[in-house]
């Protein structure tokens, strides 16, 4: 790297810009700046660092813990931007510079946890914890003294060593893993030119596989691809059982024994993970990871996901009972497979409830739904969204939202970008990102800046973007994200927002999809995108009893995620021969299907081997527990009852992690969560 950076881009990634807050100056951010703003970034934080060893005064908060929590600003601006960028526009250019960034920065990072002088300061202020006089203060210094512990500062120097050398390596393959799966997912194309092929297959579908084809020279074609709004689709509507089989094969056996082939790279992160673990004193990295969650030991998570899996494995049986008659009965299958699943369900679906996912769409134009879920916000929580075109950002189709507090004279709560159709560069699903988090920057309490993206159903040239219901979900799931992001309200930015433990940053999340679950939200804004009617009670009530349709069939399917990660990781590696024999064993308990052998989940579960999730899929249940608990509150006393609101917002969205998430859960509900609300609301009890 060099560190010759022009004063236009040393403005553009290090220092504030002029737009509006300090908005990022997207349009003006070039690949080529990264890596020299990297290495500045560094010196400058490495220079802050070394003042702070420097100083003869005895170590305190403000010239210790909050002097390191300022003292890399610039560098986590840095990183911030292109991590973000990197997973929305991933093109080989940022792969490339990722090969020299990332490493740079976890060898920055081990610079830091590893540095004895520092963490004596860290220490000493720790072991005068009961002595600061906030809350807020004590949960900074507990959380800073932890992380240095956590990351090998107080190791012997060999240990150091090979701590640095694990973390370099990690800090490389979780990026490899995330791009060949986006590559994987891009590779595959299925090119259809009979009619007959698309039987079955929704307007809108054919709409998008006929833009696509078109896009490619083929106007006599529909190509499908891996890609959301064309395989999920797909799948569920599809008459040709050998394409759905196709389709399947190809999503299913995503780097796995292909020329993305993610073996080699899940082994040697399963490996590191564990050899990390040992160094620092622990016997698995699940263990590693539970001392800092709500569940605190993988034998708790074992525990809970059991309580889970006994009713859900019997409801699926059942349920797949079901759909093995029916689909006998109106098809002749002797034998379901893994790719008739989801067109029986549908096809049950519409035998049962009397109307199909596609009815729905014409109720859900994406504008629509964005505007329902801040009209929801607005009742919930005063705040209100403006669009402002004057604010860059970083993708034509992205968009940028000032949001304030309609109380307080209008003050302004943050910044929103919202991203939402897949792109080849960018990474499938959906999630959301902070670019700046709320807290103490530069000297002063700034806002946040949070974006949310997604890869929804395309608009075409016939039709606007018109979402299915789980695409509505999915988007008031990550509002909720983005919610918990922008309400928040604390000093320091490294404890606010979704700065929390990882079992519980799930709940704003869930909770929010509960309002698309019930009458009242879904008629604020589900209205014909032609003739503005309102959503039919009829078709609200159809949707609402189809809720617990294959409840069992879903609870097991992430339970089962649950319990491979967990499995991976509470696992010595060295007894793991075969990555698709140790799959199997692992979910040999769990399945009620035959899997093909040329189908493999780990080689593409981008969640656990290229996210934060390692060792916390589990998470996602244990926060619908929590989520079934809390919405039950609201339920009681009406969902948009300003007293809980009040309370919800006080408690789970404005504190971060300023005090432990049991505590902030019973200020908030008044108990401990009942974990039998999930039960209740999937219909298992």
């Amino acid at each position: 790297m060099t560190a010759n950076l022009s004063d236009e881009a040393k403005s553009h990634l290090l220092n504030e810009s002029t737009h509006f807050d300090g908005a990022y100056a997207f349009e003006k951010i070039k690949p080529e700046y990264y890596l020299p703003a990297l290495e500045v970034a560094i010196q400058l934080a490495h220079q802050k660092i070394n003042d702070i060893k420097a100083q003869r005064e005895p170590a305190d908060f403000e010239n210790t813990i909050l002097a390191l929590e300022s003292s890399s600003e610039e560098l986590e601006k840095v990183a911030t931007i292109f991590g973000n960028l990197k997973l929305t526009d991933g093109t080989p250019e940022y792969s490339k510079i990722g090969e020299s960034f990332y490493p740079a920065l976890s060898k920055f990072y081990s610079d830091v946890s590893l540095d004895m002088d520092l963490f004596k300061r860290v220490r000493s202020v720790y072991d005068h914890l009961q002595t600061l006089p906030d809350e807020e203060m004590r949960r900074l210094t507990e959380k800073t003294y932890l992380s240095f512990k956590r990351n090998g500062a107080d190791l012997l120097e060999t240990d150091k060593i090979k701590l640095r050398q694990i973390d370099q390596e990690l800090a490389m393959l979780g990026p490899k893993f995330s791009d060949n799966v986006l590559a994987a997912t891009n590779h595959f194309e299925m090119e259809v030119t009979s009619s007959q092929d698309i039987a079955g297959l929704p307007p809108s579908t054919l709409e998008q596989a006929k833009s696509l084809a078109i896009a490619k020279g083929k106007s006599n074609s529909w190509i499908f691809n891996l890609q959301a709004p064309s395989y999920i689709p797909f799948m569920t509507y599809a008459q040709s059982r050998p394409l759905r089989e196709k389709m399947w094969r190809a999503f299913a056996s995503r780097c796995f024994g292909d020329k993305f082939d993610n073996q080699e790279i899940t082994l040697k992160i399963i490996n590191l993970r564990h050899d990390r673990a040992k160094l620092l004193g622990y016997d698995t990295h699940a263990d590693y990871v539970l001392e800092q969650r709500m569940a605190e030991k993988s034998s708790r998570v074992e525990t809970f996901m059991n309580k889970l899996l006994t009713p859900s494995m019997a409801a699926a049986q059942r349920e797949l009972a079901d759909l093995k008659q029916f689909a006998k009965s109106i098809d002749g299958i002797a034998e379901i497979a893994p790719w008739d699943v989801a067109f029986y369900i549908e096809k049950l679906k519409q035998d049962r409830f009397a109307f199909s996912s596609e009815d729905l769409r014409p109720y859900f134009p994406l504008n629509q739904v964005i505007e329902g879920a801040f009209t929801i916000a607005k009742k919930l929580f005063g705040i209100e969204f403006s669009l402002r075109n004057d604010i860059p950002t970083y993708h034509p189709e992205a968009k940028a939202y000032e949001i304030k507090q309609t109380s307080h004279a209008h003050s302004f709560v943050g910044l929103l970008y919202l991203d939402l159709f897949p792109r080849e560069t960018k990474k499938p699903g959906a999630w959301m990102a902070p670019y700046r988090d709320q807290g103490l920057s530069r000297g002063l309490i700034r806002r946040p800046h949070i974006s949310i993206v997604c890869n929804f159903t395309p608009p075409s040239k016939e039709t606007p973007s018109l979402l299915t219901y789980d695409e509505v979900k999915t988007f008031f799931h990550e509002f909720g994200h983005a919610l918990h992001g922008l309400m928040a309200n604390c000093k320091f930015r490294s404890i606010s927002g979704t700065n929390v433990l990882w079992d519980f940053v799930e709940l704003p999340s869930q909770l929010m999809e509960n309002w698309v679950e019930v009458p009242e939200g879904l008629e604020i804004f589900a209205k014909h995108y032609q003739s503005g009617e309102i959503i039919p009670p009829t078709l609200i009530k159809k949707v609402l009893d189809a809720e617990k349709f294959m409840a069992g069939w879903y609870s097991l399917r992430q339970v089962q995620f649950g319990l491979l990660d967990m499995k991976w990781h509470s696992t010595n590696p060295t007894q793991i021969k075969s990555l698709a024999a140790f799959e199997n064993q692992a979910l040999s308990g769990s399945r009620i299907l035959p899997v093909p052998q040329d189908s493999n989940i780990s080689c593409s579960f981008a969640h656990i081997f290229a996210g934060g999730y390692s060792a916390g899929y589990y998470s996602y249940k244990w926060a619908e527990v929590l989520d079934a608990d809390a919405f039950e509150y609201f339920q009681e006393k009406g969902i948009f009852d300003p007293k809980v609101a009040g309370l919800y917002k006080t408690w789970i969205l404005e504190k971060g992690d300023s005090l432990h998430p049991m505590v902030l859960y019973k200020n908030f509900r008044g108990r401990e969560p009942d974990e039998n609300a999930l039960l209740r609301k999937d219909g298992l009890i």
